[in-house]
């Protein structure tokens, strides 16, 4: 049946695949600088020139003059898995790195119509701004007969059309002492901008005088002739460039008398994105691709509209034709889908007969399968519960003669105790045997009742946490986490002549517990309701507070994949049941031997030895991010004289009860007494190294007085400041 379905499967897809199979698909990136008529034009340019290229998906994007969004955008795009950025920098210099990190990503980058200052880009398409900005010129001081008064309004501030322009026509006026600029003004390509700029100039200049006003494109120009009309000015000449065709175009403008001249600037959207394909595909192509343009003046403003009204038209047809054809096509892709599902139907059909005659054979297999093994099943709980039983009899019997005898009545209630233990888990083990029997020979189908249930049941009782002041404050603590009240027992009698012992019923109990304690070791069982005991592990590990804490995992899973998953979980030993209990007293003493270690490291530190290992240790650097954090914790901010423990422990995110306990655990000294050695071994540092008086030592390492400063350093280096800087 297994292979029926698949095969169906299978079919399935080749059905919806096999038309989609061919031609590589690729998606390019439009990163558009800003939004405005000539960037839709060439987005439609573009839209139009993929039509003739299946394979071609666009996503356009527009920053809307923002450096900052342009970014994003470019990083977005990226991230979608375009195949080609096609990118117009809104700066010369501020979009670099996202153009920068495109390309060192292998995806191949369009520079079109802005420059920018990396090299990092596979080809360059746009128009010469600077020779428009040059033409321009010419034509402005040959409409003004070579004198007058012109004022200039800049486009967007560094990018490469506005100096380039702004260079390109500076370089003409510069050759011709009767023309004078006036003012050069910074706008940013909007006519609301260059509107508000000019008002302003205007307001400041009201006797000033104005031939001609030259906007670096056609909106600036238009803002700058709104100024002068609200301002009630004589109209002077104004002159744009971008040169688009339309209703709002300034071509239409030039025409209509509103700009002097304008030049046109081509988008050429349909070029680009043949230069997109050619790269994409291996084709040859060109580098530096520069696009050729035109002056517009009254004289062919009208033959440029006529011109331009056509090619918009066809535009709008080939649109139109695309929609056609589009419609078309998904009517086909319908058609041909609906063929091949007619064919898997009667696939369906043919394959599910086959399949109910197969489901019938399998069917009775499985049965005659599931009788023979439920036979050979009966077999092996028989004889197993069998030969249980005797090794079970020999074990229960003597106990209770044994329990019977004066030695036993005299024993004591350490040892009965013990004793209860081992008959009740025998008793207990008798019963599951004898109820495996029942149910395998008498009665296949009997149910147990709830006594019996009750009976089988490990009784789980609530754990202990005896308060830590109440136990020998020598002695290290350890935490059983086991759900078996029994086990709990039996380890707290190994344990107790050597250790505080802290139980919990399961890991939840016992992550409460030690988070409140903070034992030095945790002894844990695997097999847990719950939280398991490698959860409760990983939990211990991960929270900053007992990390430090050694966990010992106790569990029958023998197996080298458990062992494995113990360790994973961050375990420190894995020992498996049954266990030799000085096995694992000898487990506990060895870990906590090695704690021991750690804690020897900060009580024994003298400056004298500041080049040794013990020293590099005890000052601080130890692999143990709580402590290396609370080490930077206690630098910064042992100069106030007013730190305590609750300022320490509210920077650490622990309680002071938690912080005491913690760090006492880790290092063996108490929060205040490592302030102390820390500000000790500043001044220590400071006296040998610096010209600076005992006094203003002890102010800026954060004691209130020299004199407790000098009493603390004697205790801990058995001389005064004084001394320690003679040597």
């Amino acid at each position: 049946m297994r292979y029926i379905y698949w095969g169906i499967l299978v079919l399935v897809l080749a059905a919806f695949t096999s038309c989609s199979q061919g031609t590589k698909k690729y998606r390019i990136g439009v990163s558009q600088c800003s939004d405005d008529i000539w960037r839709n034009k060439q987005n439609s340019e573009l839209n139009i020139g993929a039509y003739f290229h299946d394979n071609i998906e666009l996503r356009f994007a527009a920053a809307y003059d923002s450096d900052e969004r342009q970014i994003q955008q470019i990083d977005s795009l990226l991230e979608c898995g375009i195949d080609l950025l096609i990118v117009a920098p809104n700066q010369v210099s501020t979009i670099s790195s996202a153009i920068d990190r495109a390309y060192d990503k292998g995806i191949p980058v369009i520079v079109f119509e802005r420059k920018t200052n990396s090299k990092k880009y596979t080809a360059y398409m746009g128009a010469d701004n600077y020779e428009m900005g040059r033409l321009m010129g010419e034509y402005i001081v040959t409409r003004l007969n070579g004198h007058g008064k012109i004022m200039e309004v800049m486009g967007l501030k560094g990018s490469s059309p506005a100096i380039e322009r702004h260079d390109g026509f500076a370089s003409v006026i510069a050759q011709h002492p009767g023309i004078e600029v006036v003012s050069t003004l910074q706008g940013d390509w909007t006519e609301p901008t260059a509107y508000s700029i000019v008002k302003q100039w205007l307001n400041a200049h009201n006797d000033a005088q104005v031939d001609l006003v030259f906007g670096m494109n056609d909106r600036s120009a238009m803002g700058a002739r709104k100024a002068f009309s609200e301002m009630g000015k004589a109209l002077p000449l104004f002159c744009g460039i971008d040169g688009l065709p339309g209703e709002d175009g300034g071509i239409r403008l030039v025409r209509d008398s509103l700009l002097e001249a304008s030049y046109i600037y081509p988008t050429h959207g349909d070029q680009l994105l043949q230069l997109a394909v050619d790269i994409l595909e291996g084709k040859p192509y060109e580098k530096e691709t520069k696009l050729m343009s035109a002056l517009v003046t009254h004289d062919n403003a009208r033959v440029l509209m006529l011109e331009s009204d056509e090619v918009i038209r066809q535009a709008k047809n080939i649109e139109q034709l695309h929609a056609k054809a589009s419609g078309y096509m998904r009517e086909l892709s319908n058609q041909r889908t609906l063929s091949w599902l007619s064919l898997v139907a009667v696939a369906l059909l043919l394959t599910l007969l086959i399949a109910i005659y197969m489901y019938y054979r399998q069917r009775a297999r499985l049965h005659d399968e599931r009788r023979k093994m439920e036979r050979e099943q009966l077999d092996f709980y028989t004889q197993v519960s069998h030969e249980l039983r005797t090794p079970l009899t020999l074990i229960e019997g003597p106990l209770e003669q044994l329990a019977e005898t004066p030695e036993m009545q005299r024993a004591s209630d350490e040892t009965n105790g013990i004793f209860a233990i081992v008959r009740r888990n025998t008793r207990h083990l008798t019963r599951l045997i004898s109820k495996l029997l029942d149910v395998q020979v008498g009665a296949p189908s009997a149910e147990m009742d709830g006594d019996e249930i009750d009976a089988m049941t490990v009784t789980r009782p609530v754990d202990t946490a005896p308060a830590i002041d109440d136990l020998d404050e020598n002695a290290s603590t350890v935490l059983i986490v086991d759900d078996n009240a029994d086990i709990r027992a039996y380890l707290n009698s190994i344990l107790k002549a050597k250790y505080k012992v802290l139980e919990a019923c399961d890991g939840q109990r016992g992550q409460e517990i030690a988070q409140e304690l903070v034992p030095d070791i945790i002894v844990s069982d695997v097999m847990m309701p719950n939280i398991n005991g490698l959860e409760f592990c990983q939990r211990v590990k991960t929270d900053a507070l007992t990390c430090h804490i050694p966990v010992i995992l106790l569990t029958a899973r023998a197996l080298s994949k458990h062992q494995i998953e113990g360790y994973e979980s961050g375990a420190d030993a894995y020992i498996t049941k049954p266990f030799s209990s000085d096995l694992l007293l000898a487990r506990i003493a060895n870990l906590l031997q090695s704690r021991h270690q750690l804690k020897d490291l900060w009580s024994t530190q003298r400056p004298a030895d500041a080049g040794s290992e013990t020293s590099a240790a005890a000052s601080g650097h130890i692999d143990d991010p709580f402590i290396e954090r609370f080490k930077t914790i206690l630098e910064s901010k042992m100069s106030n004289s007013e730190l305590s423990v609750e300022d320490l422990s509210r920077e650490m995110g622990l309680s002071r009860v938690q912080l005491y306990r913690k760090i006492k655990a880790i290092t063996g000294s108490t929060p205040v007494d490592l302030l102390r050695k820390a500000r000790l071994q500043a001044a220590h540092q400071l006296l040998t190294t610096t010209a600076m008086t005992v006094s203003e030592i002890a102010y800026k390492i954060g004691f209130g007085s020299p004199s407790y400063f000098t009493k603390c350093y004697k205790d801990e280096y058995g001389t005064v400041p004084g001394e320690s800087r003679k040597k």
